[in-house]
């Protein structure tokens, strides 16, 4: 494959920091290559063993992806989603001058579209406010995100982008509870990835491809993510 692959996804960890308002997952060892000894499998002198994991999380949990249903209840689940949602040409905008509980405003977003040199037309659009490099794995990874604005959601979503991406657990100010983005959501009909990291790799890059695709869960409200992008290689590279 040619090009630069970008990870762009949170490692899942046992107890690690969710939303204000989610349980933090539940990852423990189920069998052991030691246990499963006791299982006899295999044949004499090459025993088979292997070890399994138990993860009890919540679809919103680490990086992930919200589904239409999330926040309507007549809205799509994930797996009813059509994939291509999930894949497709991309641009990160700097906006690592926001802070903590700060507003990324239809100024802000216009000036880093502007930085970027593309024009945002159909393109998802990640957010890279340094967030993320701030304050993980710290409880202000939950408590002090940014927070995307109704109006350059309107922005975004008159560009023809019908997903965005952001840092953190949430595209809305976690220290009130309007959730006016989330809501403009429901009501335009466009989602977001949130709690993606190595934006900061991304900035000045320009367009690139993005991919960050749901697992295939019956009614689920969204969907852990392997997010990542890829670069083109620069003309000659190889």
């Amino acid at each position: 494959m040619a090009g630069r692959i970008i990870d762009l996804s949170l490692l899942i960890e046992d107890n690690m920091p969710t939303h204000k308002l989610f349980q933090r997952p539940v990852i423990t060892t189920h069998l052991t290559h030691e246990s499963a000894k006791a299982l006899e499998l295999g044949v004499p002198g090459d025993a088979m063993t292997f070890q399994t994991n138990f993860i009890a999380t919540l679809d919103h949990v680490g990086t992930h992806v919200d589904a239409f249903r999330h926040v309507s209840p007549t809205g799509a689940s994930i797996d009813e989603m059509p994939l291509e949602l999930f894949i497709g040409k991309a641009v990160c905008l700097d906006l690592r001058h926001i802070p903590d509980l700060g507003d990324i405003t239809l100024e802000e977003i216009e000036a880093a579209e502007a930085a970027a040199g593309v024009i945002v037309d159909g393109h998802i659009v990640l957010l890279c406010t340094g967030f993320h490099n701030r304050t993980y794995p710290g409880l202000d990874s939950v408590w002090k995100n940014p927070q995307l604005t109704v109006e350059a959601t309107r922005w975004l979503h008159a560009r023809g982008s019908r997903m965005h991406g952001v840092e953190g657990p949430s595209t809305d100010r976690p220290s009130d509870n309007v959730f006016a983005q989330h809501r403009l959501c429901r009501e335009l009909g466009i989602s977001h990835w949130e709690w993606l990291v190595n934006l900061e790799l991304l900035i000045g890059k320009g367009e690139f491809q993005f991919f960050g695709v749901p697992l295939r869960i019956s009614g689920g409200s969204g969907s852990p993510v392997r997010a990542f992008a890829i670069l083109e290689s620069p003309a000659g590279a190889g």
